[in-house]
């Protein structure tokens, strides 16, 4: 059983939090307060809220195996490229040229629908439920609350995001990384 307001309220926390951390971006790039410690620890910030919502989402699907399946195998993407993208950033930053490279607008982007395929992940299965007291026993909603569509579909997307945004910057990076070293 479902509690709807410790779904939403959780939610709407993890929706503010990432809105917070698009508005400190905003207002450090307008004012120039933009420093390499923030272009360092905003992306890593920006991960442990991913991953952390990630394992969360993962652990209240466990007795549902096909999205079980999809959440872990989602995770691990994301789990991967966040590692890849921040050992770059490591050894870029702790090179001769101590390069910090920062987030690009296709990183950006992968970082927006891995909040939305979250908040869907958190959400959907609560509206699902909704819908179903309406509609009654045998209806539609008991197949959707096995198999969410929003979430799926956002899942789906968000990982090939997060693959072509890790692709993209590995590439974009590959010129700091000196293997001689």
């Amino acid at each position: 059983e479902i509690k709807v307001w410790g779904v939403v309220v959780p939610t709407v926390v993890y929706i503010l939090t990432a809105f917070t951390d698009m508005l400190d971006g905003k207002i450090a790039r307008k004012y120039s307060l933009v420093t390499d410690f923030g272009k360092f620890i905003d992306p890593l910030a920006d991960k442990f809220m991913v991953i952390g919502a990630m394992f969360c989402i993962l652990f209240t699907n466990k007795d549902n195996l096909v999205m079980f399946t999809i959440l872990f195998f989602a995770l691990l993407i994301v789990v991967f490229r966040e590692m890849a993208v921040t050992s770059i950033r490591l050894v870029a930053v702790s090179g001769k040229e101590r390069v910090v490279i920062a987030a690009n607008n296709l990183g950006k982007m992968k970082t927006v629908m891995q909040i939305i395929a979250i908040c869907a992940a958190i959400l959907e299965p609560v509206i699902i439920r909704v819908i179903g007291i309406f509609l009654g026993e045998g209806s539609i909603a008991e197949q959707l609350i096995k198999y969410p569509p929003l979430t799926i579909i956002t899942m789906a997307i968000m990982t090939y995001l997060t693959i072509h945004s890790g692709i993209n910057y590995i590439a974009g990076a590959w010129k700091y990384l000196d293997p001689e070293k």
